[in-house]
């Protein structure tokens, strides 16, 4: 019998290493060669990397009954989005860029609401003000992913507005890649439109994409190292992306020998024709920058994959929210001031 660790804390759900099988499609897009590409280093002219986070936090459900006499669910929630800008080669020190927080009121379809101000007692507090946003059905669940979904969406939008643009053709060259942003988690549906060299790190793994005769290079790849890049269709067609893995790290004796690896992802067209030039040098500098970015464990119980910017940027991502104690007591007194309540 043989026992290895999963790598990350008991307490994170699924864990690291919970694979479910992938129905898609998955295509040699860079070469029919299965075997480890070593780690290149990484360009000057790359001068800028933007890290994007987002959190999200259902601050309460709630039942409404609305003017009209018309009931439902709905919940009272925050989410924040944010990046950290750095220099790839360490020529300067990073600096938060941008953070923006949101509140909204996710509620069942049929109800019609206005905007919900929470005054505190003392005005230099500030004032709450939740938006209200329709689900797109009544239930219970649908607050918390329509909140997840407008997180998921403002990340997108602040990913793209920063990085350098991928070629569409073979023959386009018109920028080099200058800027560049990491994503935490897969990329969304439709930004591809949107432009922009933008990488999906997925941390976590929760799919096995390779066949079983290819998932053991994973496990011989050096710190570095990374697999040759594949054009993958989601089982519905309606998802295409080009996407790789590598290692950042190696995996102590104790854990499964993927401890340290992650799948990283850029936008693809539809058909894989050609692999654009900018995608294959991000993905050859990409075991170089990340394992500069790891996370250590003595310090971060989701190293190496949770990256050290973005660790910092969930610290103030989490300020930019409040208190979540405060924001419940604002909550209810809110409901009794509707009640009549002292």
């Amino acid at each position: 019998m043989r026992i290895r660790l999963d790598p990350w804390p008991v307490d994170i759900e699924g864990g690291q290493l919970t694979l479910d099988p992938f129905d898609g499609t998955l295509i040699d897009i860079e070469t029919p060669r299965w075997a480890a590409i070593p780690a290149r280093p990484i360009p000057r002219q790359l001068s800028t990397v933007q890290v994007v986070d987002g959190k999200r936090r259902m601050e309460g459900r709630v039942f409404v009954e609305d003017d009209h006499g018309n009931v439902g669910t709905g919940g009272f929630g925050a989410y924040v989005v944010g990046a950290v800008s750095l220099c790839p080669h360490g020529s300067r020190a990073a600096e938060l860029l941008d953070v923006r927080a949101m509140r909204v009121l996710a509620h069942a379809p049929a109800l019609k609401l206005d905007p919900t101000s929470l005054s505190p007692r003392d005005p230099h507090s500030g004032t709450l003000l939740y938006h209200p946003v329709p689900t797109d059905s009544a239930d219970p669940m649908a607050p918390l992913h329509r909140l997840q979904a407008l997180m998921l969406d403002a990340e997108q939008t602040l990913s793209h507005g920063y990085a350098s643009l991928v070629p569409t053709e073979e023959t386009d060259d018109r920028e080099a890649l200058t800027s560049l942003t990491l994503q935490d988690g897969t990329l969304r549906r439709g930004g591809a439109t949107l432009g922009g060299a933008v990488v999906g790190y997925v941390k976590t793994m929760q799919t096995q994409y390779l066949s079983a005769d290819r998932v053991g290079l994973l496990s011989e790849l050096k710190p570095g190292e990374r697999t040759p890049i594949l054009h993958m269709k989601s089982e519905t067609g309606r998802s295409t992306r080009f996407t790789w893995y590598v290692r950042l790290s190696g995996a102590a004796f104790y854990q499964h020998p993927m401890s340290g690896v992650m799948r990283l992802e850029m936008y693809a067209p539809p058909e894989p024709d050609f692999l654009p030039p900018t995608v294959r040098e991000v993905a050859n500098l990409s075991g170089t920058l990340l394992g500069r970015l790891g996370s250590h464990a003595h310090k971060d119980p989701r190293a190496p994959q949770n990256l050290i910017p973005t660790a910092a940027l969930e610290q103030a991502m989490g300020r930019s929210m409040g208190s979540a104690d405060l924001v419940t007591r604002r909550i209810r007194a809110h409901i009794a001031g509707l009640q009549g309540v002292a």
